[in-house]
């Protein structure tokens, strides 16, 4: 979304304020917040203008799946005029709603939201109201149209061939950006992502510096979440990062498994789009592989994971460290993996492990046996720990 797009939702959301003399906000069909207006004829507004549901709009810029569902029942996503809700403290709504639904085409796609005291506006302000309120629905439409292209062009670039392949799709989003595409950014990746629908994702509109997003294959039926943002400069990552947190509390939200998140390198320009991506992929398996890396990791802080990536998985299979990695062994490949860390400091490695160092000994001489690596040789060390690096990939 443009900057002028977000200051036309605030002025329209101002306008409404001032035609019905009371805060509004505008929520799009997820209930993200987009806009809150706040109006006081009075000069002071407190905190009893607010209840639990409206705080935690305002301070998160969503709510909840229950509150959304509720809201719903009240019929507001068929209706096309406003829908008065009454206050019902035990759902943490206190205070009545009138809800203004923004249509485009007989489609929903956002509401306009007021808190409903007596007497409440009449006829005439919400009927003027709702004109506002359909300006802001074609602007939503006109919005959704441009990220549903910025969707498309930035998966064309993330699955295209290297070479010119994507030289030639890269063109097509530098054009849809605009003078956006010289500017410095990153990439972000959330893998595995649990919707192949993008209606799934949240809306660029609520993640910081978000500029495009889409979902991309993963492995089988899996597939990641791509987050193209926009920076500062490219060695300030904080808006990815905050991006990143954002969308790992929504795939969790509904997610069986474990999620992580990625960060690449900060860019100039789209030439290294493809390159961020696989930089941003690469962190988030680092961040599942190994916890202590993420929930969400960035390219510089991965370490040796930025060589174990790019390795192909047949390379964690070498016949030397195989016996080992069976699950048989499982406590055997953790204890060597440690002591590796460690560095092979006998007694670091025991009090990580919390066992005495004779059963660290012990331990020791199988893996060797198993092996057949020599755990004083340099060569021999380095080849177990990438292997077993590479195996948690």
């Amino acid at each position: 979304m443009t900057g002028d797009n977000k200051g036309d939702y605030q002025e329209l959301v101002d306008e409404i304020s001032e035609l019905l003399g009371a805060p509004a906000t505008l929520e799009n069909r997820d209930f993200e917040l987009i806009a809150f207006g706040v109006y006081d004829s009075e000069g002071e507004l407190d905190a009893s203008a607010l209840d639990p549901v409206r705080t935690r709009s305002i301070l998160t810029r969503r709510s909840t799946a229950a509150v959304r569902s509720w809201f719903e029942g009240f019929g507001i996503t068929r209706a096309g005029g406003p829908v008065r809700i009454p206050p019902t403290p035990e759902a943490g709504v206190y205070r009545g709603r009138v809800c203004l639904p923004a249509r485009h085409r007989g489609v929903v796609l956002g509401y306009v939201w007021l808190l409903d005291d007596e007497p409440g506006p009449s006829d005439a302000q919400l009927a003027a109201a709702m004109e506002v309120t359909a300006r802001i629905g074609a602007l939503l439409a006109d919005e959704a149209q441009h990220g549903a292209d910025l969707t498309r062009e930035l998966r064309a670039v993330l699955t295209a061939q290297p070479g010119w392949p994507r030289d030639a799709v890269v063109a097509e989003l530098r054009t849809a950006l605009g003078a956006r595409a010289d500017g410095p950014h990153t990439m972000v990746c959330v893998t595995p992502w649990p919707s192949a629908d993008p209606d799934d994702a949240p809306s660029p509109r609520t993640l910081p510096g978000a500029t495009a997003l889409c979902t991309v294959p993963r492995d089988g039926e899996s597939q990641s979440l791509a987050l193209l943002v926009r920076l500062r400069s490219a060695d300030a990552l904080t808006p990815a990062t905050s991006a990143a947190a954002r969308l790992l509390e929504r795939a969790r939200e509904v997610a069986a498994g474990e999620v992580a998140a990625g960060v690449a390198a900060g860019r100039v320009g789209l030439a290294g789009l493809g390159a961020a991506w696989e930089e941003a992929s690469a962190s988030a398996r680092a961040a599942l592989a190994e916890p202590r890396l993420g929930p969400v990791a960035r390219w510089a802080s991965i370490g040796p994971y930025r060589l174990l990536t790019s390795l192909p998985p047949a390379s964690a299979q070498d016949p030397a460290v195989r016996a080992l990695t069976s699950p048989a062994h499982h406590e055997l490949a953790r204890t060597a993996e440690v002591y590796l860390d460690c560095a092979g400091q006998a007694g670091r490695t025991a009090a990580e492990l919390g066992i005495h160092r004779q059963t660290l000994y012990y331990r020791l001489s199988r893996v060797e046996q198993l092996t057949g690596l020599d755990l004083d040789d340099g060569e021999d060390r380095l080849l177990l720990h990438m292997t077993l690096k590479a195996g948690r990939l």
